[in-house]
């Protein structure tokens, strides 16, 4: 009797576990597979987007106020003011996405930080000029003078190919925006080139002869690069259009397809061509 009764408690007992099992199984399926924390945002999820203010914030306010309700998305916008910290934090995932650089710069930071960034849409088109508070033209620099420039590689070359473009100097046959202080081959007026962060460019015009400054910056410090810059990248052909960043693996994120769906409509064209009068122009702007 004693052991008829064991052998029933054992049947209850596999029986239970087996339910356990199954119900478990289960609930995997429903979720993909067991272990797997990856899920698809909802889109009316907060998306966190890291942007320096001009004009990338100021564009993404417009998106904000405008634009973002209608559509279901619900934007936070966290400004920065260098370049370094806004890829560091959406790879962190502190950001669900970034908008301040163009894809040369990004492509750079991935290889030598080792971040895993991709870059998603153009939006626009700063130029970058040269600006002086010394000089009328740039026939006027003065022999041995300086010119700060930026820091950063891609940068860097893109200012140096600036100066080549306009007979200041000239640079190894070739080299382009690689281009680095090793490839000016020709320096007439022996000047002098200044590396400093790009965010301290302006400042640096009370200091130098002339400065080289990304758009955001010259912006950002009231200079207006169509009409105060002593030359000016040229549109047309322009490979350093700015856009939307995220972190490898959320491309498909619902937010991020709205955001950059609004950030190419007809909307924020107009907003940037009636705000920035060709200092600033976007890249869908053919």
């Amino acid at each position: 009797m004693k052991e008829r009764t064991v052998r029933r408690l054992f049947a209850i007992a596999s029986a239970a576990t087996a339910l356990v099992v199954s119900l478990a199984a289960c609930g995997s399926t429903e979720s993909g597979t067991a272990g797997d924390t990856t899920a698809v945002p909802a889109a009316s999820e907060v998306l966190k987007v890291g942007a320096t203010p001009v004009p990338h914030g100021q564009i993404l306010k417009f998106v904000k106020d405008e634009l973002a309700a209608a559509e279901g998305l619900n934007l936070e916008i966290v400004e920065f003011t260098d370049y370094v910290q806004p890829n560091v934090q959406l790879e962190e995932g502190e950001l669900g996405a970034n908008f301040f650089q163009h894809r040369p710069y990004l492509d750079d930071f991935n290889a030598s930080k080792g971040t895993k960034l991709v870059y998603v849409q153009d939006v626009h088109l700063e130029p970058l000029g040269l600006y002086s508070k010394k000089v009328k033209a740039v026939t006027e620099l003065p022999a041995g003078g300086t010119v700060a420039v930026p820091n950063d590689a891609t940068n860097l070359g893109r200012a140096l190919k600036l100066l080549a473009d306009n007979g200041v100097i000239t640079l190894k046959e070739g080299v382009g925006t690689a281009a680095t202080e090793r490839d000016v081959t020709g320096n007439p007026k022996n000047l002098t080139f200044q590396p400093l962060e790009a965010a301290q460019l302006p400042r640096s015009l009370e200091d130098v002869d002339a400065a080289v400054i990304n758009g955001n910056y010259a912006l950002e410090a009231d200079l207006k690069p169509a009409s105060d810059a002593l030359v000016l990248e040229k549109a047309e052909g322009n490979p350093y259009a700015n856009g939307l960043v995220v972190k490898a693996g959320q491309e498909q994120d619902p937010r991020v397809a709205k955001l950059a769906e609004l950030l190419s409509g007809a909307e924020v064209k107009q907003f940037i061509e009636r705000t920035y009068s060709g200092s600033v122009t976007p890249a869908n702007a053919g």
